[in-house]
């Protein structure tokens, strides 16, 4: 059975890292067939650039997704669409830059279809209704992959799970994303649905969400402005893993991963 790693935000360099460091032996190690990453918070925690989304891909990942970020670095809008391998949300308005959906072959020829849908609750951008768009996504591209991951980047919990269960049998996996941190309800939907309300950030994990405790801390109790920099320590590289079986095309098992990086 087709073995995919979905790793979590990748948070600035500590983040990028970490992926350079481990993600060509977890693929060995854990006999993985494709690796997906999502990409958002590649750039000092806000955004990526093409450079950043080419060292994620020569270092081992298949396909990067994104999110409410994805326009914070300048001139990304006019890179997006060069990168094959990297999609924009599916339900940002339809004149926006870049692929909506990724496909990945794995060696064998088995075909991961990939795409990711924003949330509308205590979001920064409001796309379109995650759950029209997915539909219309899983109806018109069915047959282009033998299976779909669909990324639920949202920071309600009750919009992640709601969006698992209406999904719930048509796709391998509906795996969250967006709050940095790894919930503890990995499972199957009774349909064969894999779901994870958050696999949680990749990187450093002494901090608030990423970034460094003092300046989190500061701002929260003043609530003046400061510059967010990117913390370095525990860095840990989560996400889930799940085994899809082909003649299905839903999940087999799913199980989250994490694992701490040691200090360089």
């Amino acid at each position: 059975m087709p073995k995919i790693l979905f790793l979590g935000d990748i948070m600035g360099r500590p983040g990028r890292d970490a992926v350079k460091r481990r993600v060509k032996a977890l693929r060995t190690e854990l006999g993985l067939d494709i690796v997906v990453v999502n990409g958002e918070n590649a750039a000092a925690g806000a955004g990526i650039t093409a450079v950043i989304a080419h060292e994620l891909l020569d270092a081992g990942v298949d396909a990067i997704t994104l999110g409410d970020h994805v326009w914070d670095q300048r001139n990304f809008d006019s890179e997006i669409s060069a990168l094959d391998r990297v999609c924009r949300p599916a339900n940002l308005p339809p004149q926006c830059p870049g692929r909506t959906y990724v496909v990945v072959t794995s060696a064998t020829g088995f075909r991961l279809g990939v795409f990711t849908v924003l949330g509308r609750t205590f979001m920064k951008i409001n796309g379109d209704s995650p759950f029209a768009v997915a539909d219309n996504m899983l109806r018109e591209h069915a047959t282009e992959a033998d299976a779909w991951l669909v990324e639920a980047h949202m920071e309600a919990t009750s919009e992640k799970s709601a969006l698992g269960w209406y999904l719930d049998g048509r796709c391998a996996a509906v795996l969250g994303t967006h709050t940095h941190v790894p919930t503890a309800d990995t499972s199957i939907r009774p349909r064969g649905t894999a779901f994870q309300t958050d696999v949680g950030m990749t990187g450093p994990y002494a901090s608030v969400i990423g970034f460094e405790v003092p300046t989190a801390v500061a701002r929260s109790l003043d609530g003046m402005p400061r510059k967010m920099e990117i913390a370095s320590g525990d860095v840990r590289l989560c996400g889930c893993i799940i085994e899809i079986a082909p003649a299905t095309r839903i999940a087999a098992r799913a199980e989250r991963f994490e694992e701490a990086l040691p200090p360089v």
